[in-house]
């Protein structure tokens, strides 16, 4: 059923896309009103690829230097790095030139360039009892400009989630003032990801608009959104094995923007279901922990698992999902969705390549407990700390994924 009380909020942003859209970075930081951009890069995408010369030969006298060293996950060691060097350059743009890791740990850069209190007391807050509180960040923020060179969620959203050493799970940081002021996806950009690359991302987002289907009250703008964002999604995933054709890298990157955008007009994340916050918050701990394991790899190896253990607490939302994927018609009863909709998730990921079982991505079981604290503070997935009450619980469903 749809529901038509809802509130939406829109940001300013330019988008631009395909063949040659990079050549419009110069006009946007003049529009920005800004001269020194500071680009914030991994090794490989700088060293590997030819993309950070020619943004260098774009922006000529209006790029101030590169920091070439943001690893996967986002430590905070390289986003203090970055900051040092972004201030030492008297940066006053920032142009995140990557997917995930990269364009959240620029994120975080800005917000150290700019909030004077300590690191501890700017990420998300989980006291022994109550909710989990984000603290107000209020200084002004360098504008960000994200090149993508995969798809991904984190293109034009506020928070940011950094690999820590010191805590049992990540710092979480949030502030709408680092949403970018522009986004490209430069069809060469999205070439110079391996297809390895682009499954595991596409992957990624394929999962999320699958979780998204389970929704039972949408409004008409995030169902269109939903709907859309599933078909692109869906169908870029066949066609990602010609290395040549950026469409279904752009298509992909539609998807993970009309995500973001449903949030924007009222949709809330996976509509809380257990079954998707719980994949969330699991993945997001394993692909932390376990350097070798990608984000679109974690999701599919738990969601089969996830949704036979915890669908039954939402069989609107399970039966939802099957039938989106054809494995449902009503006709059953609903006790059976949870298993109709596991089997239809395992298959279409299966049939993708991808891992279903977390045996297969060489992840000892050892690592069980430093993944349950994770996972019990996380905020997108469990914001009210309804996790921690069942620990013993998610503790058998993990290891149930194996």
């Amino acid at each position: 059923m749809r529901t038509y009380d809802f509130r939406l909020v829109s940001y300013p942003l330019r988008l631009y896309s395909g063949k040659d859209a990079l050549e419009n970075l110069p006009a946007e930081v003049k529009r920005n009103r800004t001269r020194r951009a500071f680009i914030v890069c991994g090794r490989t995408v700088a060293r590997g690829t030819p993309l950070i010369a020619r943004i260098r030969a774009i922006l000529g006298a209006a790029c101030a230097g590169v920091f070439d060293e943001m690893e996967k996950e986002s430590p905070l060691e390289a986003i203090l790095r970055a900051r040092d060097a972004a201030r030492e350059a008297q940066a006053d743009l920032l142009i995140a030139v990557g997917a995930g890791s990269v364009i959240q740990g620029t994120r975080v850069v800005a917000i150290l360039l700019a909030e004077k209190r300590p690191v501890e007391e700017l990420i998300t807050q989980y006291p022994e009892h109550g909710p989990a509180i984000s603290p107000r960040l209020l200084e002004p923020k360098l504008p960000i400009i994200n090149v993508l060179t995969a798809a991904t969620s984190a293109q034009n959203r506020a928070g940011s989630a950094v690999k820590s050493a010191t805590l049992d799970h990540r710092m979480e940081f949030f502030d709408p003032k680092t949403r970018p002021v522009a986004v490209f996806w430069d069809a060469d950009a999205l070439l110079t990801a391996p297809p390895a690359l682009a499954r595991d991302t596409g992957a990624a987002v394929l999962w999320r608009a699958v979780m998204n289907l389970g929704a039972t009250g949408m409004n008409p703008l995030v169902e269109g959104d939903r709907l859309q964002a599933f078909r692109l999604a869906r169908d870029a995933v066949a066609r990602l094995g010609d290395a040549t054709d950026a469409g279904p890298r752009i298509d992909l990157c539609a998807a993970a923007f009309l995500q973001n955008r449903d949030a924007d007009e009222g949709g809330t994340m996976f509509e809380r279901h257990w079954a998707g916050r719980v994949i969330y918050a699991f993945a997001a701990a394993l692909f932390n922990l376990h350097p070798h394991v990608s984000q679109g790899a974690a999701n599919t190896a738990l969601s089969s698992t996830v949704i036979r253990r915890l669908g039954a607490r939402n069989l609107p939302e399970m039966a939802r999902i099957a039938e989106a994927l054809g494995a449902w018609d009503g006709s059953e009863p609903p006790a059976e969705a949870p298993d109709r909709a596991a089997d239809a998730v395992e298959d279409l990921f299966g049939d993708m390549g991808m891992p279903t079982r977390v045996g297969a991505l060489n992840v000892s079981k050892d690592s069980v407990e430093r993944m349950l604290d994770h996972a019990l503070k996380n905020f997108n997935a469990d914001p009210k700390r309804e996790f921690v009450r069942e620990r013993e619980f998610l503790r058998e469903v993990l290891l149930a994924a194996w």
